[in-house]
């Protein structure tokens, strides 16, 4: 919520950490469950649950290769975006 806040984005959820009105956050559930919960299980406990879903999600941001950016990951994006911004703000 703070990120949203610093970018000066507004949410578009009737409350914090409802998703059920937010597509993007449904698509998301959907892949999550898609590739985690169904494809991986059945689960023996919660405790893997966890594990996979912390592998998945580092996966995604992290590994995850996407080709509209240029097939670097989110989390590479975002950074060298940052630094640009940093650069022109000092250019500035």
């Amino acid at each position: 919520m703070e990120r949203l806040t610093e970018a000066s984005i507004e949410t578009s959820v009737d409350s914090v950490g409802d998703s059920y009105d937010n597509a993007m956050a449904e698509t998301m559930n959907g892949l999550y469950k898609t590739e985690v919960i169904w494809h991986r299980g059945p689960w023996c406990n919660m405790s893997e649950v966890e594990f996979a879903t912390l592998e998945w999600v580092d996966w995604f941001n992290n590994r995850r290769l996407l080709e509209p950016i240029g097939n670097i990951p989110p989390t590479e994006f975002e950074m060298a975006y940052c630094c640009q911004r940093e650069e022109s703000a000092d250019a500035a």
